[in-house]
């Protein structure tokens, strides 16, 4: 794709210290109109889910889980002024974020392009000069039909209490499906509901519910804090960011105890690891005690992975879902072990509306959604899921 009209004459570009006491200016006679920039970038492919900004290479998107490049008329790749430049400009309206980006080598903001749709935004510092990327965030809420969610998950909009986490690696869509959840909160219940983000992401308007945003840092310092504020702010729905320390997990539980319900993220695999890492941020003393707060006040447990499909053409969600059961919840208390493993209990769940990674994966493949090769690699067990597709053959299916 060929972009015009991007460069402009400028003089420098300062941003904040590398943390050497030094900075990075721009002494070009030319600078970026980052506006106009991240518009053509975004506007090149309706699939676009990331812009990356780094010295040395062309302005990138990324399609489908591959950065693609893209051409900017005089500009065969970045130098370190035109990143620089660039941070400065997304980072012009947030006072905290070059304080935050000098002192950290990092720092996290939101950015929006009016009527088009916003971005969350990291800014870091690598090998003395600065890098971007930045995540698409559509102006439009996403539902569950789009998301392509199982239909049974709209349950969890008519919870009153309990602890739902939505897990899986970066990208896979976890902000996504709360946003989609938290959108149907409001459309049907007539609740307060409180969101704690890093930065806010989609924006929630009053609807049937009430809904305020508060974003880390320039709303509250942190997410615990936050949280445990917002137990005295009347919410019914508490939306957290994620799970990122134990005083945030202690507060989260203790909400869901006292009757709210909690909906946030942790960067796990599948639902045993969810398990395993909120368990294991806890001192070994107060490990059992905490496995019998989570058994007790977890409601879902959600495991998401994007998957390219076949052909090339977008991607699959593929959801695993860890419900609470008295089996998993006995589970979840006295840990896994000889004949207490939780994969188990949710293939055996299937009527109780649980599915797990791999029989998701053996459907998207046999349906001819996925390619196998591309669904074995995304497979928790590989050599259980090609045992599984012995009698499957690949070129039956319609092209």
């Amino acid at each position: 794709m060929e972009t015009t009209q991007l460069l402009s004459p400028s003089g420098s570009t300062p941003v904040p210290g590398n943390g050497n006491g030094s900075s990075v200016s721009s002494n070009k006679k030319v600078s970026i109109n980052t506006a106009a920039l991240v518009t053509a970038m975004v506007n090149c492919d309706s699939r676009v889910s990331d812009l990356l900004f780094s010295p040395g290479r062309p302005p990138q998107v990324e399609l489908d889980g591959q950065l693609v490049p893209i051409k900017v008329s005089g500009l065969p790749h970045l130098m370190p002024e035109h990143t620089a430049g660039i941070a400065s400009d997304l980072m012009a309206l947030n006072q905290q974020a070059p304080e935050t980006l000098k002192r950290e080598g990092s720092c996290d903001l939101s950015y929006s392009l009016a009527a088009k749709c916003r971005f969350r935004v990291n800014i870091f510092q690598q090998r003395g000069s600065y890098a971007i990327v930045m995540r698409v965030i559509p102006h439009s809420i996403p539902t569950f039909e789009e998301l392509g969610l199982p239909p049974h998950l709209r349950d969890i909009c008519g919870l009153k209490n309990g602890v739902v986490l939505v897990t899986g690696p970066t990208g896979s869509g976890k902000s996504s499906t709360l946003a989609a959840m938290i959108d149907r909160i409001n459309e049907e219940r007539a609740d307060h509901i409180v969101t704690i983000e890093d930065p806010i992401e989609f924006l929630h308007m009053h609807k049937k519910g009430t809904v305020h945003q508060r974003e880390l840092h320039s709303d509250t310092p942190s997410f615990h804090l936050a949280l445990r504020a917002a137990l005295r702010q009347a919410p019914k729905v508490i939306l957290v960011g994620e799970m990122r320390d134990k005083e945030t997990i202690e507060v989260a539980l203790t909400a869901a105890e006292t009757g709210h319900l909690v909906l946030s993220t942790l960067h796990t695999i599948d639902a045993a690891k969810t398990v395993e890492r909120v368990i294991g941020v806890f001192p070994l003393s107060d490990q059992q005690a905490i496995r019998k707060r989570l058994a007790a006040s977890f409601r879902y447990f959600i495991s998401q992975r994007l998957i390219p499909k076949r052909g090339g053409k977008g991607r699959v969600a593929a959801v695993e879902i860890l419900k609470s059961t008295m089996r998993t919840r006995e589970y979840i208390e006295r840990g896994e072990g000889e004949g207490r493993a939780l994969i188990d209990a949710i293939k055996d769940g299937d009527q109780e509306g649980m599915q797990h990674f791999d029989g998701e994966i053996e459907r998207l493949i046999r349906t001819g959604v996925v390619d196998m090769e591309t669904g074995l690699a995304y497979a928790t067990n590989a050599g259980n899921l090609r045992l599984a597709l012995a009698d499957f053959d690949p070129t039956e299916l319609p092209r």
